[in-house]
């Protein structure tokens, strides 16, 4: 394991490793990842088994990247386009990767808004 320097992002990391050890995304129940930068948000949805990524969204995407309103209301519509990409790709059932986020805020509002699209998490 590389040495980082004590920080916030350190601290991150080392969660996001030790949950991790714990969370694997398989073929029939894959990872929804979620990284939360200071001005955006990405997500994507994992097969961890043969490392391939099945679907994914991000506050930059081009129907995404002109919206106007809060970093919480794009988290909401990036959990709604990524439960969108999954579901027509034949993903029903994920497993949560918050990433050592907390769940709250902008992380809270895209697994809220990723369930009411029709992802089971």
């Amino acid at each position: 394991m590389k040495k980082i320097a004590d920080s916030r992002t350190a601290s991150r990391v080392k969660r996001h490793e030790r949950i991790r050890i714990r969370l694997a995304g398989s073929g029939p129940r894959p990872r929804l990842a979620v990284f939360r930068s200071l001005s955006h948000i990405y997500a994507q949805v994992i097969d961890d088994t043969s490392g391939t990524t099945i679907a994914a969204a991000s506050s930059l995407d081009s129907g995404l990247r002109g919206a106007t309103g809060t970093k919480t209301e794009d988290a909401k519509r990036v959990g709604q386009l990524v439960a969108e990409r999954a579901k027509a790709a034949g993903v029903d059932k994920v497993v949560f990767d918050r990433a050592g986020f907390k769940y709250h805020g902008r992380v809270r509002s895209l697994a809220e808004a990723a369930r009411e699209a029709g992802l089971d998490f």
